[in-house]
C-alpha cells in the first residue's frame, strides 16, 4: 500500500512535460517524472523516497522519448524504452546482455532505461555500456533541449538540473558491436542484486571497465583502465594495482562483504582481460 496521495499527469509532448513541471513545482507538489515507476512505486510502498512527492508526470506518451532505431551513424535509445525490448531485439549486445539479468523478465517489461540509468538504486547496470561508449544523452528542460555527453553530466549518477529529463540517448555504430564481457556475480541464482558486475569492451587492443555493485555507485574509472592496458607488466600486477585504483571503498554488505568482493573481482578481471586480449569474442 502506498501511504502517499499523488496526483498523475500525462505529458504528450516535451514542451509540455517541463511547463508542466514547473506548474507544479509552483504549487508546492514536488513533482517528480515517471517512467516505469517501478522504483517510485516500490519507494513509496517502503516509505523510503519519494514521499514528499505530491504530482508523477509520465514522460512515455512523449513520441521522441519511445524512439528505437539508427539515424545517421547513431543508434536512438528513447527514455521511455523497456529493458525487454532491448534485450529481445539485440541491437546492441552489451547493452542486451546487461539488461537481461536486471531483475525478473516482468519487470524488465516495465523497468525503462531512463529510470534504471536516473534512479536511486544505486547499481544501474544498464548505464554501464553507456559510459563506455561515450554516449551522449538529448536532456530537456526549461532551457531547452540539449545534447550532452554522458561523461560530463555522470559523477557517481546522472546529473540533471531540476525540472529536466533524459529524452533519448544516442550511442555512435561503431561501439555497438565491439568484442565485449558482461559478468553478474551474485551469491545465489542468476537474477537478484548483485555482488558486482562488470562490463568490458575492446577497441584497437585497448579495454575498458565498468563496474556496478563494487561501491556504492557504478564507475568507470580512467586510472584503472589505463594500469589494467599496461604490456609491460604481469597480468596479477596490473590486477592488484588496479583494484587498489578504486574510486571509492568496496561495499561490505548483506550481499558479500568487501574482502570477499575484492576475491571475487581478482578472478573476473582476470577471466575478463584474457576474454578480451584473447579470442576477442567476449561473448
Amino acid at each position: 500500500m502506498i501511504a502517499v496521495d499523488f496526483e498523475y499527469y500525462q505529458a504528450f509532448s516535451i514542451t509540455e512535460a517541463v511547463g508542466m513541471f514547473q506548474r507544479l513545482r509552483n504549487e508546492g507538489k514536488s513533482p517528480i517524472f515517471f517512467n516505469g515507476g517501478t522504483e517510485i512505486i516500490t519507494m513509496m510502498r517502503m516509505n523510503k523516497d519519494y514521499m514528499d512527492t505530491r504530482a508523477v508526470i509520465d514522460l512515455k506518451t512523449i513520441p521522441e522519448c519511445s524512439v528505437l532505431e539508427f539515424q545517421d551513424d547513431h543508434l536512438v535509445i528513447g527514455s521511455a524504452i523497456p529493458l525487454a525490448q532491448l534485450e529481445e531485439l539485440r541491437i546492441f549486445p552489451l547493452l542486451r546482455k546487461n539488461c537481461s539479468r536486471i531483475a525478473d523478465h516482468t519487470s524488465r517489461e516495465k523497468i525503462t532505461i531512463g529510470g534504471n540509468i536516473c534512479g536511486n538504486i544505486k547499481y544501474k547496470e544498464a548505464i554501464l555500456p553507456l559510459l563506455l561508449t561515450d554516449c551522449d544523452l538529448v536532456v530537456a528542460g526549461k532551457s531547452g533541449v540539449k545534447q550532452i555527453p554522458i561523461n560530463q553530466t555522470f559523477d557517481q549518477q546522472v546529473n540533471l538540473d531540476p525540472g529536466s529529463f533524459i529524452v533519448q540517448i544516442l550511442v555512435d555504430k561503431q561501439w555497438i558491436d565491439l568484442p565485449f564481457v558482461s559478468k553478474k556475480m551474485t551469491r545465489i541464482g542468476r537474477i537478484g542484486y548483485p555482488l558486482f558486475t562488470v562490463s568490458g569492451i575492446q577497441k584497437e587492443g585497448q579495454v575498458r571497465f565498468a563496474f556496478s555493485g563494487l561501491c556504492e555507485f557504478p564507475f568507470r574509472s580512467s586510472d584503472v583502465e589505463e594500469t589494467l592496458n599496461r604490456s609491460d607488466q604481469s597480468l596479477e600486477k596490473r590486477i592488484t594495482e588496479a583494484i587498489s585504483q578504486l574510486p571509492a571503498p568496496l561495499l561490505d554488505d548483506i550481499y558479500g562483504s568487501a574482502a570477499y568482493r575484492a576475491f571475487v573481482l581478482r578472478h573476473v578481471l582476470e577471466e575478463s582481460l584474457l576474454e578480451l586480449k584473447g579470442d576477442g569474442n567476449g561473448r
